[in-house]
């Protein structure tokens, strides 16, 4: 039996017997138990300590037991599934416990065919929008492939959790917000906020259980307020954008590593990916937490997708500008690396300054690092460690790639430091990882090159 399976059992069980749904921790004791785990590894993913958690252990096997009518202990649990037949029917059975429309029989029945629980058709009202803080996009262009891989994750596979990584000014925010437009019939909620504005877990929580309780007291608690997210999760196909993961990671070291400040941030992100729910949170970040390789797992419901460059659709961005001398428009978008937002600060620029004139502005050969570029590449270069920055110092010097021994060469690093920086600019974006017959080789694109060599 899957363990979705097993947890909504358990949770119609548990509500029959209380009036409750399963909360975080009886799932995670659960999901644990069914994987083998001891106590104190289960503990080991929560706030609670071993102690805690074995309490809450067994107050959850007395209530199956009950529900059960066989006494149900965290050494026997999964022996107790393989011999309980789950089975629905459309009547109650008087020799049967019955769950709403889920009879639990005893072994003499035979088993039916496999529980369907339908899946929640989609609304036919309008959502509820919550999207007020959400920038409002003017133009939108290709990403065709991406917006079918998007949808095909959240509506077809119902994943979880779907990330959106890429550069800043990628256009991460902008495909995600063009998602939403496209797939919001399909649910009862939809959602946007900004971590810049919540880096306490528990602001962000309360403001969301307000969206489906305004009236309601809220627990102080970050594992209750948690739990109750969870249920609304449930209870309501929910899609919620949250922008800006990359804040929670600390400036100063490597990518996506260091999450000690913000460890319930971490929790929520495990938990939405790992309780089941019917809901789907779309989560957008300049670089790419360690984390989500351990979550993105074959046949798991988390997915993540990397945005590049524009390439031919860039061209719509010049277009649009009324530049002239499109057989040059090609090189433009490379210099720029089909960034949409360095493309639009380079299109008004040439028009204003170059009357248009694509070729006038190719002659200098080099990109130009506009006031406004130049501050978003400062905000991007600040969470550098010190060795990260040394070797992006020795990339800008050639516009060639690089191959290892060479960076090692030049950089006297260790090749563990070495290799460590490189991983962790690959994980920002900084650092193009390209793969050859016989070596790997690294390059920055045109305008960090420049940017670092300014800097200089």
């Amino acid at each position: 039996m899957e363990i979705t399976e097993v947890l909504k059992l358990a949770d119609d069980l548990v509500f029959t017997q209380t009036g409750k749904h399963l909360d975080y921790l009886q799932e995670t004791i659960l999901q644990g138990t069914l994987n083998g785990q001891t106590y104190s590894e289960i503990a080991e993913g929560t706030y609670a300590g071993e102690g805690h958690v074995r309490d809450r252990g067994a107050e959850l096997w007395n209530i199956l037991s009950k529900g059960l009518g066989k006494e149900v202990s965290k050494a026997n649990f999964k022996a107790i599934l393989e011999k309980v037949n789950f089975c629905t029917y459309s009547a109650i059975l008087s020799d049967n416990a019955t769950v709403t429309n889920l009879n639990i029989c005893s072994e003499h029945h035979q088993r039916s065919s496999p529980t369907n629980f339908p899946k929640p058709q989609a609304t036919e009202n309008e959502p509820h929008l919550d999207l007020d803080t959400a920038p409002e996009i003017f133009n939108f262009y290709g990403r065709t492939i991406e917006l079918a891989k998007l949808e095909e994750w959240i509506i077809k596979e119902r994943s979880r959790l779907v990330a959106l990584f890429g550069f800043g000014g990628i256009g991460k925010t902008t495909l995600a917000l063009r998602l939403v437009e496209q797939i919001k019939p399909q649910f009862e909620y939809v959602i946007y906020r900004n971590l810049h504005f919540y880096a306490n877990l528990n602001d962000i929580l309360v403001n969301l259980l307000t969206i489906f309780s305004p009236n309601s007291q809220m627990c102080d608690r970050p594992e209750m307020q948690l739990s109750q997210l969870i249920k609304y999760l449930r209870q309501y196909r929910c899609l919620i954008v949250i922008d800006d993961w990359q804040i929670l990671f600390h400036k100063g070291k490597v990518a996506g590593e260091d999450w000690s400040v913000y460890e319930h941030y971490r929790l929520f992100f495990k938990t939405i990916a790992d309780v089941t729910h019917q809901s789907c949170i779309v989560a957008i970040a300049n670089e790419k937490p360690l984390a989500i390789d351990c979550w993105e797992k074959q046949n798991s419901p988390v997915r993540s997708l990397v945005l590049s460059g524009l390439g031919e659709a860039a061209k719509e961005i010049l277009q649009a500008h009324n530049l002239s001398d499109p057989d040059k428009w090609e090189k433009l978008i490379d210099l720029y690396h089909g960034n949409p937002l360095w493309l639009e600060l380079t299109a008004t620029e040439i028009r204003e300054l170059f009357a248009g004139r694509v070729a006038e502005f190719l002659a200098y050969q080099t990109p130009i690092l506009w006031e406004p570029l130049q501050v978003q590449l400062d905000q991007e270069l600040q969470n550098l460690t010190l060795t990260e920055q040394s070797v992006m110092c020795e990339l800008a010097m050639t516009r060639d790639p690089i191959n290892l021994p060479e960076l090692l060469k030049l950089t006297k690093l260790s090749p563990a430091d070495l290799l460590t920086a490189i991983k962790s600019l690959g994980r920002r974006f900084f650092v193009e990882i390209k793969p050859g017959d016989e070596t790997t080789e690294f390059i920055l694109n045109p305008v960090l090159r420049e940017y670092v060599k300014n800097r200089q």
